[in-house]
């Protein structure tokens, strides 16, 4: 074809392309999958989620880590770290505000296993927001949650970056403990009554990282169980965290006159570790158990 007669057609080929639907991009744009999370619940993601949030303070932190931040929608009231999630909308996760939650049109919703409740999630469900559970039972599951949000937000490098320099930091800070025993210690969570952290909660894990061991070796169906003050002075723990000495002792031990009877007080061994680090699976994990294992250094 001359050139001139073959230019003449320009115009209109690209006409016609323009009218062409987009069906690639469309495909998949809406293009979903089904995964499985924590809990064994069988899940339709979208293989390309654009806004995602967390109902778990630790999960924020943990998608704060991996994801884009421009694709997190949202925070709950009780989200605080790191300070960029303070500028992000606020969605009340106790009693959850649905319509809130629902007006930000998250793709997904992430939690961890006791944050949400099986029926709030099945009614987010309803209303066509997925939520995808994470669990924890020991340090590793954190770094396997980090990597799992890597795989479901598309950003596995960063994830792996992320986790492999939690790995070496854990190493670096953790030594075999040989030749002395570890000590007994007890992480209380509440005091009237006395609720503490149970033999099956990702504090035994941390703490045996530390170098010590759980008090509670007794494993209860309920993971933060309430001990009665025989149970615990049959415990005999050699470390009590939940408060400095003074506070508790104005406080814990005047309530409770008889657990001055525990090692733990007579040898002032009463530590006061930082709540969130303590109470939060994220990725500050690793300065959680330098931290525990600071105060189980000190006499």
């Amino acid at each position: 074809m001359p050139l001139r007669r073959a230019c003449a057609w320009l115009p209109l080929l690209v006409a016609l392309a323009a009218c062409q639907p987009d069906t690639p991009a469309t495909t998949e744009t809406n293009a979903t999958h089904q995964v499985r999370d924590d809990l064994g619940r069988t899940l339709t993601l979208p293989t390309q989620p654009r806004r995602v949030m967390a109902l778990a303070a630790s999960m924020t932190e943990m998608l704060y880590a991996v994801a884009d931040t421009a694709s997190i929608v949202a925070r709950t009231q009780v989200c605080d770290y790191p300070a960029a999630a303070l500028r992000k909308p606020v969605v009340n996760s106790y009693p959850l505000d649905f319509e809130r939650l629902v007006a930000l049109k998250p793709d997904i919703v992430f939690t961890t296993e006791g944050i949400t409740s099986l029926a709030d999630a099945q009614r987010l469900q309803e209303l066509g927001i997925p939520v995808y559970y994470q669990r924890y039972e020991k340090v590793d599951d954190i770094f396997r949650g980090l990597t799992d949000l890597g795989r479901l937000l598309h950003r596995d490098q960063p994830a792996r970056r992320v986790v492999d320099s939690l790995q070496q930091q854990l190493a670096t800070l953790v030594s075999p403990v040989t030749g002395k025993a570890r000590p007994r210690v007890l992480a209380i969570t509440w005091s009237d009554p006395i609720y503490v952290y149970g033999q099956n909660t990702l504090f035994t894990d941390k703490i045996r990282l530390a170098g010590g061991q759980n008090a509670v070796v007794e494993q209860f169906k309920q993971p933060y169980p309430a001990l009665t003050r025989e149970y615990i002075l049959k415990l005999n723990p050699e470390v009590i965290l939940g408060g400095s000495f003074g506070k508790m002792d104005s406080t814990f031990f005047k309530l409770y006159p008889e657990l001055k009877r525990t090692r733990a007080y007579q040898t002032r061994r009463i530590y006061d570790p930082t709540d969130d680090l303590m109470s939060r699976p994220s990725p500050r994990v690793v300065e959680s158990v330098r931290e525990l294992r600071q105060l189980l250094s000190e006499k």
